[in-house]
This record gives C-alpha cells, sequence and structure tokens, in this order.
C-alpha cells in the first residue's frame, strides 16, 4: 500500500498536476494580495475607537470570505481532476492490466491510491488555508483563536477526502471523460445550490416561493454537501455564534450570507456520506473487469 502511495505522489509530480497548481496558486494570491489592500484602503485610522475594531472584524471577515470562497474551487478542482480518471483511465490505456497481475491485492491498490491523492489535498489544503490568513492578517485582522482555526481548516480539508472518494467511485463506473464531466457537474450543482441558498435569504422573497426553493437546495446538499461544509468552516472560523450580535453578517456580505448554517448532524451526514462513497467505489473496484 505504501508503495501504491510513493507511486501516486510520483505520478503527479512527473504530469507536473502540483507545479501548475502551485503556478496557479501563486498567480490567485498574487491578486488576493491586490484585493485584500484595495478592500482595506478606507479603514478608520482611530485604533482605539469601538467602530475601528468593528470594521476590522467586518473587513477581514469580508476578505477571507472572498478568499476562500475562490480558494474552495482551487481545492476541489484538485481533488477532482488529479483522481477523476484513475481506474478508467489507466484500464483504458493498459497500465491497469500490467499492474494487476503483480502481487497486490485490489483494495491494497485502491486505498494506497486514495491516500495518495487525499494526503495530497489535505497538504495542499493546509498551505492554501495558511496563505490566505496570512495574506488577509497583513491588511486587516483574523481570527486568531487556535481551537477556532484548526475545526476551521478540519472542515475547509474535509472536502477533500469527500470528492476524492467520489470520483474514485465513479472512475469505476464511468469513462475517464465522462467521468470528468460527471464530478464537475456534480460540484457545479452543489456550488449552484448553496448560491441559490444564500441569494434567496436576502430577496425577501414570499414564503410560498422560498419553500420549494429551499426543499430544492436541501436536496442538491444532500446530493452534494462540500458547499455546506464551507459555509459551516466560515461560521466557525469566525465565530458565528458569539460575533452575530456585534456584526450583521447577513446583511454586511450578501452573496457570503451566514444565514443558514448546517447543524452537527449535517456534518455527521456528510462524514457518513464520504465513507460510503469510499466503501461502494472499493466494492466497485473488486469486481470490475479490467
Amino acid at each position: 500500500m505504501t508503495t501504491i502511495l510513493v507511486m501516486t505522489w510520483k505520478e503527479l509530480l512527473r504530469k507536473r498536476v502540483m507545479l501548475l497548481t502551485l503556478m496557479m496558486t501563486a498567480l490567485f494570491l498574487l491578486a488576493f494580495w491586490f484585493v485584500a489592500d484595495t478592500l482595506s484602503l478606507d479603514i478608520p485610522e482611530d485604533p482605539m475607537s469601538g467602530d475601528y475594531l468593528i470594521e476590522q472584524f467586518s473587513r477581514g471577515s469580508f476578505i477571507l470570505m472572498l478568499g476562500f470562497f475562490f480558494g474552495s474551487f482551487v481545492v476541489a478542482f484538485l481533488s477532482i481532476f488529479s483522481s477523476f480518471s484513475v481506474i478508467a483511465g489507466e484500464a483504458e490505456q493498459g497500465v491497469m492490466q500490467a499492474l494487476m497481475p503483480r502481487p497486490i491485492p485490489r483494495s491494497q491498490w485502491y486505498l494506497g491510491r486514495w491516500l495518495g491523492y487525499v494526503s495530497l489535498g489535505v497538504l495542499y489544503a493546509l498551505l492554501l488555508f495558511s496563505a490566505i490568513l496570512l495574506v488577509t492578517d497583513v491588511h486587516s485582522n483574523v481570527p486568531r483563536d487556535f481551537g477556532a482555526l484548526m475545526k476551521s481548516y478540519l472542515l475547509f480539508a474535509s472536502t477533500v477526502p469527500m470528492l476524492i472518494s467520489v470520483a474514485m467511485l465513479g472512475s469505476g463506473i464511468f469513462s475517464a471523460l465522462g467521468n470528468g464531466v460527471f464530478m464537475t457537474m456534480l460540484y457545479g450543482a452543489g456550488w449552484l445550490g448553496g448560491m441559490i441558498d444564500k441569494v434567496s435569504g436576502s430577496l425577501g422573497l414570499d414564503e410560498l416561493v422560498l419553500k420549494p426553493l429551499n426543499n430544492i437546495t436541501g436536496i442538491i446538499s444532500l446530493i452534494m454537501p462540500s458547499d455546506s461544509i464551507q459555509r459551516r468552516m466560515l461560521s466557525e472560523l469566525f465565530s458565528y455564534d458569539e460575533m452575530d450580535g456585534l456584526v450583521n453578517f447577513s446583511s454586511s456580505f450578501n452573496l457570503f450570507s451566514l444565514d443558514r448554517i448546517p447543524s452537527n448532524s449535517f456534518l455527521v451526514y456528510a462524514a457518513i456520506y464520504t465513507v460510503a462513497a469510499f466503501v461502494l467505489g472499493m466494492l466497485r473496484f473488486r469486481r470490475k473487469d479490467l
């Protein structure tokens, strides 16, 4: 299994997946630096006033929301496009047929691949999470509670094993191209459902309209929970329950509204979702005719 894990890392380095990801990350952080600098220009100058502290927190929160809004896309697409063709793509190229006759149980091969992709994605998520916090801290204030930061990072990185588990399951069912399209559409549907949920709450819609919208977005979040997890991540980062009385997150940030925070029960569902996708993917691979 360790051999397969190391092979996965070497393969990603050989295909320059990490090199391209790091180059694009550097461009993203450069653009994010200038955006954060621009957004922090009109903060009141008096550091002793209450307005200054509230404005610093509000502006820092908005900058972080903006950073993690795009950062979650980067992490998601690295997770998806590193693993979407792991079974179907290698089977189509004949690589799988050369590996499987060797004395490596299919379950160990699958687990080694999964661990390789997940470990890479989780480490990258830590790098990006830290970089977004650092850039924001230079231009404004960021939360400094270690417990909140740890919970936020774990939630931020939890989409990595979820997406990789679903992508590897899909790779055992669809062709490489078909699975790439399927995963992109699935993640896009989850994002769209989250955006509808955020926007609908600020439009003042009638209850007759809101109810079916909420039902639709609820079903979408069950099919792909990634966007809801990111919302919970932001609420943990800003200690939403404690700060909601001081800062009006809903009206201040509009598209980044934190009105509907997923419950602990939803996080349990997301964990079961990930485990189920992993187990089904492994069972499918063990029975797959290569």
